[in-house]
C-alpha cells in the first residue's frame, strides 16, 4: 500500500501526520506540532538536564478570600508582599506595581508552606498568554504566593537567575507550553513543569547580568528626567508646597466654626484647604467649572473584556490607566447597544472618582472610537481658555495631589464627586505660556519614553543572545 502524503499546499505545522509509534502519553495535537517537536529535539541534542535536577525544593501558595479582607490582608507598610501572575516579568526581575500584602498571621500560618525568600525562582504555571514566565527573588527578600505560581528552591541565586533566562525566552516558553495541558486556563502539573529540558550555561548568568544592570541604569535615567518635571512646573508657575513637617507642633492646630463648611469636619482637609487658600499664585486663577464647555459626565457602566472581537471599541477603565495618564492596557466591550453620549472625542479629560482618585487622563488615540467606565468622570474642556495638554500636566503635579489629598473624602475607598473636581483651583496663564509649558513638558517626557524603550530593548537583546546559546 502507498504511503498517505498531504498536499505540498497544506501548513506541515498546522496539518500533519503522526505515526502510532510515535504517540507517547499525550494525544492533543498541539504536543505534537512538527516545529515545537524538532526544535526539543535540537535542544536536547546539547547538555541538557531535566528541570527537576536543579530543583531542591517546589511549593505553590492559595489565594486568601477577599471576602475575609481584614483576617489575611494588610496594607504595604506592615504586610508582606503577595505575589501573583502580574508581579512576574520575562526580564526574570519582580515587579512591584500592582503588589498585594497579606499580613504576617497568614504568612507565617495559612500559605507557610509558599513563603518566598530571596534567590527563590518564581515560576507561572496557569493563565492565558506566555506560560513558565519566570522572576527571581531579590536579596532578602520575603514574600509569599498564591496557587498560579510556584516556588523553586536552588541551590544558589545564581543557578535561580539562569533558570529564569533560560524559560523567559522563547525557546524555553516554546518548550513550556508544549507541556501544557488546559483549554481556556492552560496549566503546568509539577511533574510537567520539571520536565523541561534546561541547558545549564554560565553565559547566560553573565549575558543576564549585564543587561539587567544596562537596564536598570535606563531606567533610573528615565526616573530623573521625569522627576524633573514637577520642579520645572512649580518653579514656572511659582508655586510652593509647604513642607513636610510632623512634628507634634505642626500636626495640632485650631480653626473656627465659621470655617467649617460643607460638613466637612476631617483635620487633613482642614489644614490643606487653609494653606491652598493663602497660596500666592504667579498667575491668574480659575475654577476647573469655569473652564468647561460642557457639564461634568460619569461614564459607562459595562463589562470589559480582554480580548478584541472585531466589532468592539475601546473600553477605558481606572485600571487601564497608570500614575502617569498612560494606557498601560486596553479593554474592550461589544459596540452593540452602546450609547453614543459615552463616545470619547479628543483632548476629553477624565477623572477617576474612586479608588485610584483623582487619577487623570487625557484623551488622544482617535483612530478607534472609545468609551469610558463608571468610575472615571468626563471633562470638556473650553480650548479658548485653557491648553488641554498643559491641564493633563498640571494634574500630574505635586500641588495637584496635595489638593486631591485634601478633597477625597475618607472612607474605605475614598472618593471626589464632579461638583468637587469642579471647584480644583487652576493658574492660567496666556495661551501661549501654557503652550510653552506643555510643550516643554512633552519633551521631557518623550525623551523618558525613549530610556524606557531603550531599556526594553536591551532585555530583548539579551533574550537572543541566550536562544543563541541555547540553540548553538
Amino acid at each position: 500500500m502507498a504511503e498517505f502524503k498531504l498536499s505540498d499546499k497544506v501548513n506541515p505545522n498546522k496539518v500533519f501526520i503522526l505515526k502510532k509509534s510515535e504517540v507517547e502519553k499525550r494525544l492533543d495535537p498541539f504536543y505534537y506540532i512538527p516545529e515545537i517537536k524538532e526544535l526539543e529535539k535540537k535542544v536536547r541534542t546539547k547538555d541538557v538536564k531535566p528541570l527537576r535536577y536543579f530543583v531542591e525544593a517546589v511549593s505553590s501558595g492559595a489565594t486568601p478570600k477577599t471576602a475575609e479582607k481584614e483576617k489575611y490582608y494588610s496594607n504595604k507598610e506592615n504586610g508582606i508582599p503577595f505575589l501573583r501572575v502580574q508581579n512576574l516579568s520575562p526580564t526574570g526581575i519582580l515587579d512591584y506595581a500592582d503588589c498585594k500584602y497579606i499580613n504576617e498571621e497568614t504568612h507565617n500560618g495559612y500559605l507557610k508552606r509558599s513563603q518566598v525568600k530571596g534567590g527563590d525562582l518564581l515560576v507561572k504555571i496557569t493563565g492565558v498568554g506566555r506560560m513558565a514566565v519566570a522572576s527571581v527573588a531579590p536579596d532578602g527578600f520575603v514574600g509569599n504566593t498564591n496557587q498560579h505560581l510556584v516556588v523553586i528552591k536552588t541551590v544558589s541565586k545564581e543557578i535561580s537567575t539562569i533558570l529564569a533566562s533560560y524559560l523567559n525566552s522563547d525557546i524555553g516558553e516554546k518548550l513550556a507550553s508544549r507541556r501544557a495541558t488546559g483549554g481556556t486556563r492552560p496549566a503546568l502539573d509539577y511533574p510537567a513543569l520539571l520536565s523541561i529540558p534546561i541547558l545549564l550555561d554560565e553565559r547566560i548568568l553573565e549575558i543576564t547580568k549585564k543587561a539587567v544592570e544596562e537596564k536598570n541604569k535606563k531606567e533610573n535615567e528615565a526616573k530623573k528626567i521625569l522627576s524633573s518635571i514637577d520642579n520645572y512646573l512649580l518653579g514656572e508657575l511659582g508655586i510652593k508646597l509647604p513642607e513636610n513637617d510632623n512634628s507634634l507642633e505642626n500636626r495640632i492646630f485650631t480653626t473656627s466654626i465659621t470655617k467649617l463648611s460643607g460638613g466637612r469636619f476631617d483635620p487633613d482637609f482642614t489644614s490643606k484647604i487653609d494653606y491652598l487658600i493663602n497660596l500666592k499664585w504667579n498667575f491668574p486663577t480659575e475654577k476647573l467649572n469655569d473652564l468647561l464647555l460642557t457639564s461634568p459626565q460619569y461614564g459607562a457602566n459595562e463589562t470589559a473584556c480582554n480580548k478584541r472581537n472585531e466589532d468592539d471599541i475601546r473600553y477605558i477603565r481606572i485600571t487601564d490607566i497608570d500614575d502617569l495618564g498612560n494606557l498601560k492596557d486596553i479593554s474592550w466591550k461589544t459596540a452593540e447597544n452602546t450609547e453614543e453620549k459615552y463616545l470619547l472625542d479628543k483632548n476629553d479629560i477624565l477623572f477617576a472618582r474612586s479608588g485610584s482618585v483623582g487619577r487623570c487622563y487625557i484623551h488622544k488615540k482617535v483612530d478607534l472610537p472609545a468609551i469610558f467606565a463608571g468610575y472615571l468622570i468626563r471633562f470638556k474642556l473650553n480650548s479658548e481658555k485653557i491648553n488641554p495638554d498643559y491641564l493633563f500636566y498640571y494634574c500630574h503635579s505635586s500641588i495637584y495631589k496635595f489638593w486631591v489629598s485634601a478633597i477625597e473624602r475618607p472612607a474605605v475607598q475614598s472618593n471626589i464627586n464632579s461638583e468637587e473636581f469642579k471647584s480644583l483651583v487652576v493658574p492660567v496663564p496666556t495661551l501661549e505660556k501654557q503652550s510653552e509649558i506643555a510643550n516643554q513638558i512633552t519633551d521631557i517626557r518623550n525623551q523618558a519614553k525613549q530610556l524606557e524603550n531603550d531599556a526594553k530593548q536591551i532585555m530583548i537583546d539579551a533574550k537572543l543572545e541566550v536562544e543563541q546559546i541555547i540553540l548553538g
